[in-house]
C-alpha cells in the first residue's frame, strides 16, 4: 500500500508520456515569467456564468426509480444460437457474401462483442479465399461491403478495386451504378475508411454523396431516411448505438436468422442499459462523496455527461470498472478547466500549475482554499486509480499520469497568457497547444493502462507507439470544438479559435473560408487516424485501445453538435437512449 500512499514514491520502473511534443517548444511556460505577465487583473476570464447544474441530482432520482437488473432467461440461449450459426457460416464456401452481410449486421447492431472469435474466423476464411480478380463478379454493394469489412478489421484491402471494376476509360464512375442506390450507400460507407493519397476513395465519397442526395426525392420514404442517416452518420465515424434503433426498425430481416439477430439486439440493448445504470449510480455516489460540487459551485456539475464519454470510449460491456475509473479522470479535466476559466485569479493559476508540476501534497500549502480541495482530490483520485491498475495489471502508471496532468495545466496556463494579452497566437502554436488543453491525451493514456497494456515488458506495445493516434484524435477534438457550430458551454467567443488565428495570419480570408479549411483539416486528420487505427487494431494486445481511440473520435460530433439555441440535441438523444428510455 505504501507504493501509492505518497505521490512522490516511485519504486516501480516508469515510462514517460508519449514522445509527441507535450508543448510546442516556443510556448513551454516559464512560471515566474507568467506570474509577471498575467499578474494584473483580478481574473483570467469569466466565460461560463451559469448556475450550478443539478443534472446529477435529477438523474440520481431518476436512476433510483429504474431497475438495475436485467432479467431474461432466454438471453444466453439466443447468444449461443447465433454463435453456432456464425460458426457454420465461416464454412460457407459457396456464398461468402452471405456471411459477410451477416457480420455487417451484427456489427451495426452492436453485438460483435459476443462473437469475436466467430467473426475473426469468418474474415480469415473469406479473405484468404478471395482473389482481387473475384471483385469483377461482385456488384457495387458486395464489392464495397467486402472492402469496408476487411479494411476495418485490419486486412490489406486495396482501393483500386473501385478503379478497376467501377470506373470507365475516362476515369469516371460508370453510369450503370448511378441507379444502384443500395450499392452507392455502401460505397459511401466504404469511402470513410480512406487513407492519405487514396484519391479513388475521395472520388467515391463525392460521387456517391452527390448521387444519393439527388436520389432522395425519387425513392420511397424508408430508403430516403436510410440515405439521410447514412450521409449524416456513416458507420465508421459514428457510434453504432446511436443508430441501433433505426437499424432494427428499417431492417428488412423480419424472418429467419435476421429476425433472431434483431431480437437478440433488443435484449442486448436492455442488458447494456442495466449495466450502464448501475455504473452511473456508482459514479454519482463517488461524485457526491467527493464534495467538489459543493466547494466549487461555479464549476460544471455534469457527471452524467462525463460518464457518457467513458460509456462511448470503453464500450465493451465487460469494462465496467474501467469506465468508472476513466469517468473520474474526465471529471477532473472539466473541473480544472473551470478553475482556469471561471475562478482564475492570475497569481493563483500560476501557483496551481506549479503545484501540479511538483505533484506532492506539500505543494497544497501555497494554494488558496478552493484550489487545495481540488488539488488534494486530484492526487488522491489518481493514487487510487494507480493502485487499481497496479493490483489488476501489475504496472504503476503514476509517473505517466503526473506528466499528463502537468502537460494539461501547462497548456491551460499558456491559454491564460494568450487571453490576458489579448493577442492571438500564431496558428500552429494555437493548434499544438489546443491539442493538449482539450485533455484528450489524458482521456486516452488512462485507458491505455486501464486495459492492461504493459509498456515496460519486452516485445509489448510502448505508449509512444500510440502517439500518432492520440494526436489525431486530439486534433479532431480541437478543430470540432473550434467550429462556430460547436460553441461550448456559453462561451463569450473571446477565447480565440483556429479560424480566428488563421484569419489573422491570412488577410482577406473570410470566416466561411476558414470554416471550410477546418472541415478539410478534420477530413484529412481522419485519414491519418484511420492509418493508425488499422495498424494497432491488427494486434490483439492493442485492438481494444485502438477501438477506444476510434470511439472517442466518433463521439466528438455528438458532444459538440450544438443547434442554433446552443443546445445539444444529439447528445440528449444519445443519453436518453442509452440510460433512461425504457423502450428498446
Amino acid at each position: 500500500m505504501m507504493l501509492f500512499e505518497s505521490c512522490t514514491t516511485r519504486p516501480v520502473t516508469m515510462v514517460r508520456v508519449c514522445s509527441v511534443p507535450l508543448l510546442p517548444s516556443c510556448a513551454r511556460p516559464n512560471l515566474l515569467t507568467y506570474a509577471q505577465e498575467i499578474g494584473k487583473g483580478s481574473t483570467i476570464r469569466k466565460r461560463r456564468n451559469f448556475a450550478t447544474s443539478d443534472d446529477h441530482v435529477k438523474c440520481r432520482q431518476y436512476t433510483g426509480e429504474l431497475s438495475f437488473k436485467f432479467r431474461d432467461e432466454c438471453y444466453e440461449q439466443k447468444v449461443e444460437e447465433v454463435r453456432r450459426f456464425l460458426e457454420s457460416s465461416a464454412d460457407e464456401y459457396n456464398d461468402p457474401m452471405k456471411s459477410l452481410i451477416l457480420v455487417d449486421e451484427i456489427q451495426r447492431l452492436d453485438l460483435d462483442s459476443h462473437f469475436h472469435e466467430q467473426i475473426k474466423a469468418i474474415f480469415k476464411q473469406h479473405y484468404w479465399s478471395t482473389k482481387p480478380c473475384d471483385y469483377k463478379y461482385y456488384n457495387l454493394h458486395h464489392a464495397s461491403l467486402s472492402f469496408k469489412l476487411f479494411r476495418q478489421e485490419g486486412y490489406h484491402a486495396q482501393a483500386d478495386v473501385f478503379t478497376n471494376y467501377f470506373k470507365g476509360k475516362d476515369g469516371m464512375f460508370t453510369n450503370t451504378i448511378r441507379k444502384d442506390t443500395i450499392g452507392l450507400i455502401e460505397l459511401y460507407e466504404a469511402s470513410q475508411l480512406c487513407l492519405e493519397g487514396e484519391e479513388i476513395l475521395d472520388d467515391a465519397a463525392n460521387f456517391s454523396r452527390q448521387i444519393l442526395q439527388e436520389s432522395m426525392a425519387n425513392v420511397d420514404q424508408r430508403l430516403s431516411r436510410i440515405i439521410d442517416h447514412t450521409l449524416r452518420h456513416p458507420y465508421h465515424r459514428s457510434m453504432a448505438r446511436l443508430s441501433l434503433n433505426d437499424f432494427v426498425y428499417y431492417s428488412k430481416a423480419k424472418n429467419g436468422w435476421g429476425k433472431k439477430i434483431n431480437e437478440l439486439a433488443k435484449l442486448n440493448f436492455s442488458m447494456l442499459k442495466s449495466i450502464h445504470r448501475q455504473e452511473l449510480h456508482q459514479v454519482l455516489a463517488w461524485w457526491t462523496n467527493l464534495g467538489l460540487a459543493e466547494e466549487l459551485k461555479l464549476a460544471r456539475n455534469q457527471p452524467v455527461k462525463w460518464y457518457t464519454w467513458s460509456m462511448a470510449i470503453l464500450n465493451d460491456p465487460s469494462f465496467g470498472e474501467e469506465r468508472i475509473q476513466l469517468t473520474k479522470c474526465i471529471a477532473f479535466i472539466y473541473i480544472i478547466d473551470d478553475i482556469f476559466d471561471v475562478y482564475g485569479v492570475p497569481q493563483d493559476l500560476v501557483l496551481f500549475t506549479e503545484a501540479i508540476n511538483r505533484w506532492e501534497y506539500a505543494a497544497m500549502d501555497m494554494l488558496p482554499d478552493y484550489m487545495k480541495v481540488c488539488y488534494k482530490a486530484l492526487l488522491d483520485t489518481m493514487s487510487d486509480i494507480g493502485l487499481w491498475i497496479y493490483k489488476k495489471h501489475g504496472n504503476n502508471p503514476i509517473d505517466t499520469l503526473r506528466e499528463a496532468w502537468t502537460t494539461l495545466c501547462n497548456a491551460f496556463l499558456i491559454e491564460a497568457k494568450w487571453f490576458t494579452s489579448r493577442e492571438l497566437p500564431i496558428v500552429d502554436d494555437y493548434l499544438e497547444n489546443g491539442k493538449l488543453s482539450c485533455g484528450v491525451h489524458i482521456m486516452l493514456i488512462v485507458p491505455f493502462y486501464l486495459l492492461g497494456i504493459n509498456p515496460t515488458t519486452q516485445n509489448s506495445t510502448h505508449l509512444n507507439d500510440t502517439c500518432e493516434l492520440i494526436s489525431s484524435v486530439a486534433t479532431i477534438f480541437r478543430l470540432c470544438d473550434d467550429l462556430g457550430s460547436a460553441k461550448d458551454e456559453n462561451q463569450d467567443g473571446s477565447d480565440g479559435s483556429y479560424i480566428e488565428c488563421y484569419m489573422k495570419e491570412h488577410e482577406g480570408i473570410s470566416f466561411d473560408d476558414g470554416r471550410k479549411l477546418v472541415l478539410d483539416m478534420i477530413s484529412s486528420e481522419w485519414k491519418r487516424l484511420n492509418k493508425e487505427y488499422f495498424r494497432l487494431n491488427r494486434s490483439s494486445s492493442t485492438s481494444y485501445f485502438a477501438k477506444a481511440a476510434l470511439n472517442f473520435a466518433r463521439m466528438i460530433p455528438i458532444m459538440y453538435s450544438y443547434d442554433e439555441k446552443q443546445r445539444l440535441p444529439l447528445l440528449d438523444e444519445y443519453i436518453k437512449s442509452m440510460l433512461f428510455d425504457d423502450a428498446c
